[in-house]
């Protein structure tokens, strides 16, 4: 625990620790290992944004989501995006409704979008008209339909996934969408004693109970308490070079950068920076975010944000190859 907080704080962060280690069992009662993937999730939950989710069929990733809304007594939706999706299938629509009197009314019926945790399945193939829908609720925290704008309660947040290897008949996210999403996680394939423990669970009798262990009013007050999180200038400054070194003009970028990357992160990537970090330090007890902490969220904060140019794109470079290049590279201090 960092030295100079009072009491009435240390006790916020005792708690807030408390209740992440209880909803960690509580998911871990359904979902084997991804431990890095959970917490990842958890981090956009408490950072008030959303998740992208990449990984093969069949690694669990809609389970984890559903996992996750039992466990928070959250109202929980699931869209499964297609090329025929409308906007209005996620939105709502508004319909032409007969009154007891017998008169007519127009009254809006809210679509899958009103809820606290909105699995958006798949979401590359949906068409671009169709995810643009979802970029308003996303950024801007409401809907629109007609000329009547409805907000969404918060806590909202978009858990949305995808297959990287089946790309047929998918519509790639749009860079101003991709960086809507706080983080992107890559969902690996389990080993071998996590696949033992998998087939144990899902071949026997027994059928596991996920309990409500967090309510919506603890989840915001756990939110509000990632904002008090206080960052040195010094661990901010060493946040804003490292998203400065992702773009290829920048002074202090290495030559992968220079050689392999188009362009770089936005001033959302620094954001995301410094919010995970503060989470990452709280899930550790500490309640002051340091370098350390940066850099353990830099991959899931930036991969989905540094765009590659055609070289890197033909050499088969990745995103995290860059990224864990930059690190190296970069000095934490400013010489």
């Amino acid at each position: 625990m960092s030295e100079g907080i009072n009491e009435q704080t240390k006790q916020r962060v005792d708690d807030f620790t408390k209740k992440i280690g209880t909803l960690r069992e509580e998911v871990g009662k359904v979902i084997v290992g991804m431990h890095d993937v959970v917490d990842g999730v958890l981090s956009c939950m408490l950072a008030g944004s959303h998740a992208l989710l990449e990984g093969v069929p069949g690694l669990g990733k809609t389970m984890l989501v559903r996992t996750l809304a039992e466990a928070l007594s959250l109202q929980f939706s699931r869209v499964q995006f297609t090329p025929d999706l409308m906007p209005a299938d996620i939105i709502g629509t508004t319909v032409i409704d007969e009154t007891a009197s017998g008169g007519k009314v127009f009254e809006f019926r809210k679509g899958p979008i009103f809820a606290n945790i909105v699995l958006a399945d798949e979401i590359n193939r949906a068409t671009p008209k169709t995810q643009s829908a979802l970029l308003e609720a996303m950024q801007e925290r409401h809907v629109t339909s007609g000329k009547t704008t409805y907000p969404l309660q918060p806590p909202f947040f978009v858990l949305a996934t995808q297959n990287p290897l089946e790309m047929e008949g998918t519509y790639p996210l749009p860079e101003a969408q991709m960086d809507r999403f706080f983080f992107k996680l890559n969902v690996s394939f389990p080993g071998r004693e996590e696949l033992h423990t998998i087939l144990d669970r899902t071949t026997g009798s027994v059928d596991a109970k996920v309990e409500p262990v967090l309510t919506r009013d603890q989840i915001l007050e756990m939110q509000a308490l990632v904002r008090d999180v206080p960052v040195a200038r010094h661990v901010q400054d060493y946040a804003v070079r490292l998203l400065q070194a992702t773009h290829p003009t920048g002074d202090e970028a290495p030559d992968m950068v220079r050689r392999f990357v188009r362009y770089g992160g936005s001033p959302r990537g620094a954001q995301s920076m410094l919010l995970a970090a503060k989470i990452r330090a709280l899930f550790e007890g500490r309640f002051a975010a340091s370098i350390d902490d940066v850099k353990a969220v830099l991959l899931a904060s930036m991969r989905h944000r540094v765009l590659l140019n055609f070289e890197g794109e033909a050499e088969g470079i990745r995103p995290d190859q860059v990224l864990e290049q930059l690190v190296k590279k970069l000095p934490e201090t400013r010489a």
